[in-house]
């Protein structure tokens, strides 16, 4: 008899769409995938306020939305919205897939996806053996500070501590945005590029978000980081028009048109944000290692290939 396979995988947002992207093409199963990633749009959209809400108040969407009887249809559940009035959203909890027609599997075989509001800390504390998180909490978390920059995610694991953690990067999914060097026209370079070579001689603020302190610091190595200060946007204030008044910052950027609203000027990409898949090594069996096959793979344009 085959057993059930628990998956840590984010709520909500573009990383657990990238991984119900990954099932749908693994497994077979785009109306599954697209059926939640549609209702959570939907979910989101109410809690900005870009679409008139529902007659129904949001404990009996959860109740239409959810399925509590049947394993094989999803779940959902209620958090707190960080907006203001901290809303209740309703977000993804739990959904199982058979692995009916997967090579290899013993019958009765099955994956949940079960969903955590930051699944990279589940595996560190043996929760689940697999599971899907953006790669720059693994930064944030566990990575070494180095002189040396940090410019590539296939680069990860060789700066985890392995008596820090049993978890390490499998795989990259390809939805990739950069964590990018941005500047003001009155601090960039007249000549030469915004990029690394520009940060060794600059001195001065370095607008960031708090969050991603260690992540930066990792990114550029400490060495680049001696005569800059880093310098925090106020709450509640645009990270680009933040960046503007500093003069010089790292955000993330998918097009960078909100950057040149400001009249920031791109700089170089200096490092990939991108959902991965990760294991607990110390959690491995038979059935964790198929289930990781099954999902690893270089089908995709991704930043990361891992080798094993």
């Amino acid at each position: 008899m085959g057993e059930t396979i628990p998956i840590a995988v984010p709520r909500k947002g573009r990383p657990l769409e990238s991984v119900l992207d990954r099932f749908a093409d693994r497994l077979d199963v785009p109306d599954l995938a697209d059926d939640i990633t549609s209702t959570l749009r939907h979910e989101k959209a109410l809690t900005k306020g870009t679409v008139d809400p529902a007659e129904e108040d949001v404990y009996h969407r959860l109740a239409d939305y959810s399925a509590v009887d049947d394993p094989a249809e999803p779940e959902y559940s209620l958090l707190r919205d960080d907006r203001a009035g901290k809303p209740r959203r309703i977000v993804f909890d739990s959904v199982t897939i058979p692995l009916t027609d997967v090579e290899g599997a013993p019958d009765g075989t099955a994956i949940q996806l079960v969903g955590r509001e930051e699944p990279f800390r589940s595996l560190r504390t043996h929760e689940f053996a697999l599971g899907f998180d953006s790669a720059d909490l693994v930064l944030e978390e566990v990575v070494e500070l180095r002189p040396e920059p940090l410019d590539r995610i296939a680069d990860i694991n060789a700066r985890i501590n392995p008596s820090d953690t049993d978890v390490q990067v499998v795989t990259g999914l390809g939805d990739t945005v950069y964590h990018t060097l941005l500047a003001g026209p009155e601090v960039a370079p007249a000549a030469g590029s915004i990029d690394r070579d520009f940060l060794e001689s600059y001195e001065g603020p370095l607008c960031i978000e708090p969050r991603y302190e260690r992540l930066v610091q990792a990114v550029l190595g400490t060495r680049a980081l001696d005569d800059i200060e880093f310098y925090y946007p106020d709450e509640g204030r645009e990270e680009e028009a933040a960046i503007a008044d500093a003069g010089l910052g790292v955000y993330l950027t998918v097009t960078g048109s909100t950057a040149r609203d400001h009249g920031l000027l791109l700089g170089e990409q200096l490092f990939p944000s991108e959902t991965v898949l990760l294991e607990n090594t110390a959690e491995t069996t038979p059935t964790v290692d198929l289930v990781r096959s099954l999902l690893n793979g270089g089908d995709l344009e991704t930043e990361l290939v891992v080798g094993r």
